[in-house]
């Protein structure tokens, strides 16, 4: 039985990283349309997309007891910019705000996938000083 227990946490884990990614990647393109929508130039609406998506994880990890998000080595704000930028850069460029939203989560989401598949991470800050 406690095979089974084991094995069901591992798979409540896993599925839980996969909806996350879906869900920042969401995020990232839902918080760059609502920044555009108010008249927010390009660059600060990309930046917003950034902090709706990365803020979700942060107070998840907050309420888990766990280090934050930010602090890991995980590509984690590298897809949420990846996919707010994208998002943005279409919709300037004259792409339905629905194709870019839809081209913008597979982006975000695809490195994030990536990333937790393959194992990818950033370096790790390491300072000199002691």
């Amino acid at each position: 039985a406690g095979v089974w227990v084991l094995r069901a946490d591992r798979w409540r884990l896993a599925s839980l990283l996969w909806f996350d990614a879906v869900g920042m990647a969401a995020y990232a393109v839902i918080g760059a349309a609502k920044a555009l929508s108010f008249g927010v130039p390009p660059l600060p609406a990309i930046v917003m997309g950034v902090l709706t998506a990365s803020f979700g994880g942060v107070i998840r990890d907050v309420l888990a007891g766990e280090p934050s998000v930010l602090m890991r080595r995980e590509i984690y704000v590298s897809a949420a910019a990846l996919g707010a930028s994208i998002y943005v850069g279409l919709t300037e460029f004259g792409v339905g705000t629905w194709l870019a939203g839809g081209i913008g989560l597979v982006a975000g989401f695809g490195l994030r996938a990536l990333a937790i598949g393959r194992g990818l991470a950033l370096p790790a800050y390491r300072s000199d000083q002691g």
